[in-house]
């Protein structure tokens, strides 16, 4: 047994060398490798065989489809579905098409020989179990769990739906063989019979009431579609007859089947469709073959350790193809399983028993079939049939192969003329004992068509291509079995009839006519290449013997045994018999000795005696042998019986031809009656003259080369000299337009050139027109732009009048808030003073009372200590009134530093903005940078300007808040220093106020002091407001001073005017850089 391993190959061969089947069947074991890992194989999940059992698909677990051809010895990838299959079959219309259903519910239709995908069916929602495909190709039926679809397969449309509750499931939807019936088979064991066109329910199954449920799963019906078989979850099987709808009997497998997986016909080729042959796969991974007439067990294939989990059985009933348990694929041949089974059957023992079965049960055993009687109850006697005692000589003589008997064989003939035409075929291998030798015949058809038979298509050209194509094949094997039928040029007449007769099994034909060669045309060749002198010297005996007269006839006509005889010889009857008459002729020519067919060489000739003696020409007596005739077969059957019967011995053919001899089983025998040295050097001639041939047609083909590369040549030389004088001619008539065109075109140009003297003149002018034009419109768009830059000059105007008057309107309610203060404190000081002066007064006058009686000094001392008290007081309220005018300073200065931070706020928010713009607009110049190549360097050159301007405005803001820092530095470094200043002002008043106590310190605290050659606003103030009350007026006298709080005013104004100016220019600066920014961006 080979194993093959198809691992990532597309093709190659099935088997490596010729398959000799072992004791199991297999011929050879098809594994495929995956790539990765050479120990890991591929699992095959299904196989279906195409309509002629030469081929079938394999689906593996990847996805792949394989075709396997059996007969070429060829395998090929034919799709790569990519999911694993669920069910595979071929379209039987168009045969290189085929349905593969898939993992994803869908049904798709390839060409396995284009590899294309025809079509893609969806609708399933389930996995598809099963494809069935009419008889016809037109329909196909996908069925799963829950549904089933009928399929158009020319238009892949769907049809019709079937459709089941949920409870019920379908098991089982397809065709059955020759009619347009469709079974369907529920799980509920119902089986309901359809009409495909209409769908009209036929009939209904009866599901059997007496004994156990078998739970349906695997169906087979025969080819004539009129026995189905069922099985299930038991050992017993339910034959049904389709035609009378009833259950023929129940089948009972050995109690080792416990459940029956699937159930496979196995047909044959003379059972006319009613297949007898079942195969029951069970759950342990055997499959049995029984015969469900006499239950017999025929054979198995598989066992526990090599396990079978599906098989498919050929068409043709040649080979089985199983899907083992480790996914491999195995082939067996049906032949090599069925030689003991083709053997004469041993006496059967018909046991009878009662009690235990039913009246329909038989019990399969391999030895014995047990049949149950009526249930009497009674032990009914084991009765061996036997056949009756013969002789043994006579028995061996007479049994042939199959069971059959040629005694009884030849009976029948004689009775009936003919062998029934339903088992011919069957019984002409009975009685040639064909060996079918599968081995042998294989190595002779590997060798290819013989050289001989090449070209046979030219000597006989036949309509048929697969006529022509097995006869070719038949020949060729002939030829290569012994080298004389190279040489024979009338083997295709004698091969004819039974390559067309036997046109779909070339093993049996090649047997056929070698048998026939053998034993039939025994000494055929010994006079070669001349027709066999000695076989008709016989014929031509016999017919002296029967009929002198017409033998004389013959020689006077000069017509001899080599064109009477010969030609029927040749031909076996073929040209002058129908195909119904030489298949009765030779019924009785293969049950019957060698010399019968040259005997009915002569009855032929003896029954058409009539006709030949009317006939006087040569070429009537060629056209009366190679034509058919008007002549009753039967009677000329029945004379060469007469005549074998009453030739004297003599003369008789039978003692001169040997008697017959059939094939050897296992190697053809040798053939080597013929001259061999004739066909040694026929053979050798034929090849030297053929080897001449192929060099005279090599040298006749280059001589054609060469003469059609001379005439090419020469084609070319004289199209190139006629291409050349249509040239020179083509060219003077283009000279004499060119001369015509010249004038004309002179013309033109002077016309032309007047023309463009006026284009040029009015081109100038409508030139002038647009320029002036153009400077008009510049004109008008440049005062509009002065225009608009007026308008945005003065509303920048407006806007800066605007702020600053809203600036001097804040500095004056500033100021108006500072005079309110100022009144307010000054208020608050008079008050305090005149509270402080009537409390000193009258604490003066209270101890002026108590201290009249003092003494002088004691009261001189108390009014010094007194006026010391009332100096502190005095400095203590400057210190306030300073203190306070100090707050409100401070407070002022706050606000400035608060509303300068808020500027700055302001001006970092708008850096922000500015640089959000800035990126914005580097980003839309990266996307446009692209696009405007042409631009890049005139826009770089706006950006780094734009980049250094801010950076000048960024310098100046620097700058600015630089100087505003030094400014606020030098503003603390004053006040620190009027600090100091009012500190020691405040030490020298102390040490001078006993000698100055008159007059009032004006200058200590850095007030204003109005002299009177130049009186300020302060003075003329107190003029007019003589009523104002001084801090310092201590005296009683007129001549007091008065003291003023708008000390340092002139000064913080003039300031505060400076910083409002540089804070107008930050804004006017910042507004103009916001306008370029935007104008950049809008760019």
């Amino acid at each position: 047994m080979q194993t093959t391993d198809i691992g990532n190959k597309e093709e190659g061969k099935v088997w490596h060398r010729k398959p000799t089947p072992s004791n199991t069947g297999v011929m050879v074991t098809v594994i495929r490798s995956a790539a990765a890992y050479q120990s890991k194989t591929v699992r095959f999940l299904h196989v279906t065989f195409d309509t002629t059992g030469d081929s079938f698909l394999a689906g593996d677990h990847h996805g792949n489809i394989y075709v396997l051809d059996i007969t070429r010895n060829r395998f090929r990838l034919v799709q790569k579905t990519g999911q694993a299959c669920t069910a595979l079959a071929f379209n039987l219309r168009r045969t290189t098409e085929f349905l593969v259903a898939l993992a994803d519910y869908s049904i798709k239709c390839f060409d396995k020989d284009t590899k294309q995908l025809v079509s893609w069916m969806r609708g399933h929602e389930g996995a598809v179990s099963s494809v069935s495909v009419h008889g016809s190709g037109r329909y196909a039926i996908s069925t799963s769990a829950d549904t089933a679809q009928l399929w158009d397969l020319d238009t892949f449309q769907r049809k019709r739906k079937l459709n089941v509750r949920q409870s019920v499931g379908i098991q089982r939807v397809f065709f059955l063989p020759l009619s347009n019936t469709i079974l369907s088979c529920f799980n509920d064991d119902s089986i309901f019979a359809w009409e495909s066109d209409t769908l009209f329910c036929k009939y209904q199954l009866p599901v059997p009431d007496e004994g156990p449920r078998i739970h349906y799963k695997a169906f087979a019906v025969t080819r004539d579609g009129k026995i189905l078989a069922a099985g299930g979850r038991s050992n017993l099987l339910h034959l049904w007859c389709l035609d009378t709808r009833q259950l023929l009997r129940v089948v009972q497998m050995p109690p080792k089947v416990r459940t029956v997986r699937q159930l496979e016909f196995l047909p044959d080729s003379f059972d006319g469709g009613a297949s007898q042959t079942l195969g029951v796969l069970s759950q342990d991974g055997v499959m049995r073959f029984i015969n469900i007439q006499t239950c017999k067990l025929l054979f198995n294939i598989g066992s526990h350790d090599d396990a079978i989990t599906s098989a498919t059985v050929s068409p043709n009933g040649r080979h089985i193809v199983t899907i083992m348990d480790n996914g491999s694929l195995n082939i067996y041949s049906v032949q090599c399983l069925t030689q003991d089974y083709n053997k004469p059957p041993p006496s059967l023992v018909k046991v009878v028993s009662g009690g235990e079965c039913s009246a329909l049960t038989m019990k399969v055993k391999s030895e014995a079939v047990q049949r149950p009687a009526k249930n009497s109850g009674r032990r009914v006697k084991t009765k061996v049939l036997r056949p009756p005692a013969v002789s043994m000589t006579e028995d061996k003589e007479n049994e042939l192969p199959d069971g059959l008997n040629k005694k009884r064989l030849v009976a029948l003939l004689k009775a009936f003329g003919e062998y029934p035409a339903k088992y011919r075929m069957f019984v002409w291998r009975s009685l040639l004992r064909l060996p079918e030798n599968h081995a042998a015949f294989s190595s002779l058809t590997d060798k290819g068509l013989h050289s001989a038979y090449l070209s046979i298509q030219e000597r006989y050209p036949i309509k048929s291509h697969k006529l022509q194509r097995g006869l070719q094949r038949v020949l060729s094997a002939l030829a290569h079995w012994a080298a004389i039928f190279g040489e024979t040029d009338y083997l295709p007449l004698v091969a004819f009839p039974f390559v067309k007769l036997f046109q779909n099994n070339p093993l049996l034909c090649f047997e056929v006519v070698a048998t026939t060669i053998v034993n039939w045309c025994q000494h055929w060749f010994e006079y070669f290449p001349n027709p066999p002198l000695n076989v008709l010297s016989m014929a031509e005996n016999v017919l002296a013997h029967h009929d002198k007269e017409l033998l004389q006839h013959l020689i006077d006509c000069g017509v001899t045994s080599q064109l009477y005889v010969w030609p029927l010889l040749e031909t076996l009857f073929s040209e002058v018999l129908t195909r119904d008459e030489w298949l009765k002729l030779f019924d009785n020519v293969f049950s019957n000795h060698p010399a019968f067919l040259l005997v009915s060489v002569v009855s032929y000739v003896t029954c058409c005696r009539a006709p030949l003696l009317l006939c006087s020409h040569k070429e009537d007596f060629e056209y009366f042998f190679h034509h058919r005739n008007n002549l009753d077969v039967s009677s000329m059957i029945k004379e060469t019986y007469r005549l074998m019967e009453s030739t004297p011995a003599d003369i008789h053919p039978r003692n001169m031809l040997d008697d017959f001899q059939p094939l050897t089983r296992g190697q053809y025998p040798v053939f080597n009656k013929y001259p061999t040295y004739i066909v040694e050097y026929q053979s050798q001639e034929r090849e030297r003259i053929r080897q001449q041939e192929v060099d005279y047609l090599r040298e006749r083909q280059a001589v054609q080369e060469l003469r059609a590369e001379a005439v090419q040549r020469q084609a070319e030389d004289e199209a190139w000299y006629t291409q050349q004088e249509l040239l020179q001619q083509a060219e003077e008539k283009r000279r004499d337009i060119l001369q015509q065109e010249e004038s004309k075109l002179a013309e033109q140009r002077t016309r032309l050139t007047a023309m463009k003297r006026e284009l040029k003149v009015k081109d100038l002018q409508l030139m002038d027109a647009a320029r002036r034009r153009f400077l008009k419109q510049q004109q008008d768009h440049r005062l509009t732009e002065l225009h608009r830059l007026d308008q945005q000059i003065q509303r920048k105007m407006n806007t800066r009048d605007q702020e600053t008057a809203a600036a001097v309107q804040d500095i004056q309610v500033r100021q108006m808030e500072l005079e309110a203060q100022r009144r307010l404190f000054e208020q608050q000081l008079a008050k305090e003073q005149v509270r402080v002066t009537q409390e000193v007064r009258a604490e003066v006058d209270t101890r002026r009372h108590r201290s009249e009686v003092e003494e002088a000094t004691f009261q001189h001392l108390l009014n010094n200590d007194t006026d010391v008290s009332l100096g502190t007081k005095k400095v203590l309220e400057e210190c306030l009134a300073e203190a306070g005018q100090l707050g409100v300073d401070t407070e002022w200065q706050a606000e400035v530093m608060r509303r300068l931070d808020q500027e700055d706020a302001d001006r970092d928010r708008h850096y922000h903005h500015l640089a959000g713009l800035h990126r914005e607009t580097l980003t839309k110049e990266q996307q446009l940078v692209n696009i405007m190549e042409v631009m890049e360097g005139q826009r770089w050159e706006e950006v780094v300007s734009q980049k250094a301007q801010l950076e000048e405005e960024r310098q100046a803001a620097a700058t600015a808040e630089a100087n505003r820092r030094v400014f606020l530095s030098q503003e603390e470094e004053e006040t620190e220093q009027h600090r100091d200043n009012l500190r020691r002002s405040q030490d020298h008043s102390l040490s001078q106020q006993w000698e100055m106590r008159a007059r009032s310190p004006c200058s200590t605290r850095g007030l204003l002091h109005n002299p009177v050659a130049s009186p300020g606003p302060h003075q003329s103030q107190q003029r007019h407001s003589p009523n104002n009350i001084c801090l310092n007026n201590q005296s009683t006298s007129d001549d007091s001073t008065c003291f003023s709080l708008d000390r340092g005013r002139g000064e913080l104004d003039c300031r505060e005017r400076e910083l409002m100016q540089n804070i107008r220019e930050l804004r006017q600066k910042l507004a103009a850089r916001a306008k370029n920014s935007n104008s950049t961006t809008s760019q």
